[in-house]
């Protein structure tokens, strides 16, 4: 499809920090592709962004992002009707405060946190590639920093059950891994005219963990106290999207707030370990059958 508008692809965009930055987005012009499972919420979403941007664009494409195979099949459906992408947000994600595994015999919290946006992104690779000047941003976070020990490949496919007190480190550990895979990815589209970064949002309301019976409560009155405001989050993401700022640079890691770059806890930014990352990934996807 030839727009004059830029073609941006947002997961996790029908709450949180992800919708905050579709409708700045969009009011910045851009024509929005989001995922989603829930045709209710894209609806929601879909009048939010037209009530402050009535002529935006926006369509919707439906799957579950905990499973490889839609992951797959949206990923290749986007790809068919967008030949040309402009920007890929990776932004989807969860704090998992129990084990659950998917029907595809993975951990939820890695399948949607690190595993998707993987293979999503190289799903999307030729349309990106078209753009001549495409950014791939991916929400990560410090959190990275509570990251346990790193374990390759093992943490890929680890389903040990674990209880509100041990999840923090496991969603650390999916932090760190998506800022490994920045970097890697960096490296391995060098040259092709695409830039991949990441951020940290900071903390959010919006983030609290939908699974915590109090977290509504708890987010109405942060939220009150003016605490953990997730429009600053939505900043950091908008601005690597479509800044000028950021246009040229690619690989790093980005603050909220002041936009300045943070050098991520070991082995956040070890190359060798980055690069032992990618490999891991990639033959997981292989014998997974998602990946040539």
């Amino acid at each position: 499809m030839k727009t004059k508008h830029p073609i941006i692809v947002i997961t996790g965009a029908t709450s949180g920090l992800g919708q905050l930055a579709a409708m700045e987005l969009a009011k910045r012009g851009a024509y929005l592709i989001l995922t989603t499972r829930s045709k209710e919420r894209a609806e929601t979403t879909r009048y939010k962004i037209k009530e402050i941007m009535p002529s935006a664009k926006i369509e919707f494409f439906y799957g579950d992002l905990s499973l490889l195979s839609d992951v797959k099949r949206v990923g290749l459906e986007i790809a068919a009707a967008y030949p040309r992408i402009d920007v890929l947000l990776n932004n989807a994600g969860l704090h998992a405060f129990e084990q659950r595994v998917t029907s595809e015999g993975y951990a939820e919290m890695i399948a949607v946190n690190y595993l998707a946006p993987w293979l999503l992104t190289h799903t999307l690779q030729s349309s990106l590639i078209q753009s001549g000047h495409a950014r791939v941003v991916n929400v990560a976070s410090e959190a990275s920093r509570n990251h346990g020990t790193l374990v390759l490949p093992d943490d890929l496919t680890d389903i040990t059950p674990f209880t509100a007190r041990g999840s923090s480190p496991i969603y650390g550990k999916t932090k760190l891994l998506n800022i490994m895979f920045t970097g890697e990815l960096a490296r391995q589209w060098r040259g092709t005219g695409i830039r991949v970064n990441a951020l940290n949002p900071g903390f959010n309301v919006t983030g609290l963990g939908r699974e915590l019976w109090f977290a509504s409560v708890l987010e109405r009155m942060l939220t009150f106290l003016h605490i953990g405001d997730p429009r600053r989050g939505a900043d950091i993401i908008t601005r690597l999207a479509v800044d000028s700022k950021y246009g040229e640079v690619s690989g790093g890691y980005f603050n909220v707030g002041t936009g300045a770059s943070i050098v991520p806890i070991h082995p956040g930014g070890d190359e060798a370990m980055q690069n032992r990352l990618w490999i891991v990934t990639k033959q997981l996807m292989k014998d997974h059958g998602v990946l040539d």
